[in-house]
Formats: structure tokens, sequence, C-alpha cells
């Protein structure tokens, strides 16, 4: 359940890109060229964010478990895969809008994927070492591998197109299984949204007019395949402690359409630096939803 804390890093971040920023569209203009007060506001405000998420991390979360040498633990059969998913969204998000943040200061385009691009990557390898030092945990090349895949996926399609045509993004409902197990899958309504896998669903987000640009599609629009699981209240569906005996684990597979809201047109600075931070966000529209027990289920409108 490491990933929740990252996702509280991810949504500060987001959080801190807005705040820092004034509210006049002239402040909120990229540069274009290099301004040496935007790149180290951006700087400090980014290592300062993550100095303090490190900080607490260790504090609030590692110290109430026994330390240990460091060790590596495989724990790729765990949650049917969803906290890897969870890493490359973490980590692909992350480094957009690390990159959009140094794009603001008029940096490079280089130097906006060496050093914004890997912003996530960086982040959560730092996780992963705290990980490998708690007996609780342990490193993880699975999770790694997971921190890579997002990282390269917004590194290459910048330089493959020069944008982003694919978007991983995240939606959530509550569900009955927290209840059941309140201290794993959260207890409050906000950390069941950063630690309830049977709520949460992934999505991979592909604009349609990036390929078909002398179509009439429309730039905004989206088409978007989910994955999710449910059933889930330990790790690998194994009772512990006696307990949680009766799981029915499940993978589930959706698709849909979305909204891309950084291709939407605007003038207003304002407006395109709310659209990409909340960009990380499916839009609900009605989805079909195939399951692995075979079903197959329509919702109006799918959060």
């Amino acid at each position: 359940m490491k990933t929740y804390l990252a996702y509280s890093f991810l949504l500060c971040f987001s959080t801190l890109q807005i705040g820092a920023q004034s509210q006049f569209n002239k402040f909120l203009n990229p540069s274009d060229t290099l301004n040496i007060k935007r790149r180290n506001g951006v700087i400090i405000t980014e290592a300062t964010a993550a100095g303090f998420a490190l900080i607490g991390l260790n504090t609030l979360w590692y110290d109430d478990y026994d330390r240990s040498k460091f060790h590596v633990y495989n724990d790729i059969d765990e949650w049917l895969q969803m906290d890897k998913i969870g890493h490359a969204f973490t980590t692909y998000n992350m480094g957009r809008l690390g990159a959009d943040a140094l794009n603001w200061s008029g940096v490079s385009k280089k130097n906006q994927l060496i050093y914004g691009g890997t912003l996530g990557f960086t982040f959560m390898t730092a996780v992963e070492i705290f990980d490998g030092l708690s007996k609780e945990w342990g490193f993880s090349w699975s999770d790694m591998a997971a921190n890579a895949a997002g990282t390269g996926l917004y590194i290459g399609q910048e330089l493959l197109w020069e944008e982003q045509r694919f978007m991983l993004k995240y939606s959530f409902h509550t569900t009955k299984y927290a209840e059941q197990r309140p201290s794993v899958l959260g207890e409050s309504l906000i950390e069941q949204v950063l630690k309830d896998y049977n709520g949460q669903t992934y999505w991979l987000s592909m604009n349609l007019h990036a390929f078909f640009k002398e179509s009439k599609i429309p730039s905004w629009l989206n088409v978007a395949f989910g994955y999710g699981a449910d059933g889930m209240l330990t790790a690998t569906g194994a009772p512990v402690d006696n307990m949680f005996t009766n799981q029915s684990q499940i993978r589930q597979y959706y698709f849909s359409f979305d909204v891309d809201l950084t291709r939407i047109e605007t003038k207003s600075s304002v407006l395109k630096t709310l659209f990409s931070v909340f960009n990380v966000i499916k839009i609900p529209l009605p989805t079909i939803e195939f399951n692995s027990n075979k079903q197959v289920v329509f919702h109006l409108f799918y959060f």
C-alpha cells in the first residue's frame, strides 16, 4: 500500500504548481527564453516539496515498522498488479507536471525531459530505497520497472511526437471493502481514494485527433482503456490471521470515451494551468466493462 503516499506527493506537487503562480495571465504564460528566477523557483519548490514528503514518509510511516538491512522483495503477485499500474501513473504524471513547470520557466526541451520528465522516477526510487530498509516491505524490482514504464511513456512520446498522444489517468468510486478492512483500505474517504485498490481504475487515454489530424474529430476527444480489480481484502487473496477468507478477486477491463483537457482551446493561461493539473482525472462517461467472470456490464457514467 506504499504507493498511496506517493499519490499524496503528486497531489501536493500539483497544488504547489497552481498556488505558486499568480492569477495574472502574463505571469502564467510560459517564458520564451530561460527565466532564471522562475527556474530557481521551480527547483526550490520541487526540492522542498519532495524533501518534506520524504521526511514525513520516513517519520510518520516507516518509523512504525522495524528497520532492516537493505533487501529485495518480490511483490509482483499482489493486489492483481493494481499497485504496479499506480506506480506508472504516478511517475508519468509527476514527470509531465515537472516538465510543464520547467517549460513555464523557459528551460530548453532537452532539460525539461532530463530534469522534469524524470522527477517521478527519482522520487519513487527514493521511496523504494526506504522500502528496502524496512522489514515490513523490501526493494521491489517490479515497482522499479513500473516506475520506469511511466517515465518512459512520457519522455518517449515527447521524443517521438513532441506531444502526449497517450495519457495515464485515474478514476475512483467507493466500495464496500474499505469498511471491512479500514486499517489497510482506508478509514476516511481521502484515505480510500489513495489506498482502496478496489475502487481505483487506471486508464490509458488515447487522443484520436493526434492520429487523424485531417479528420473532423474534435481535438479534445479521446478513447480510454481502463483496468481495475474487485474483491480484494488482502494482497494475494489469502486469509490474514484466519480472517478475510471469503474473497473473490476479479480483474476488470473498461472501454470508454474521455476528454483531453489540455487540448481544449482557450486563451486563458489560468485555465490552461488548471486543465494541465486536472488532466490526471478520467472524465466520467458511458463505459463498457469486461471482467474475468466473463461478464459484460454497461455503466452510464463510470467513476
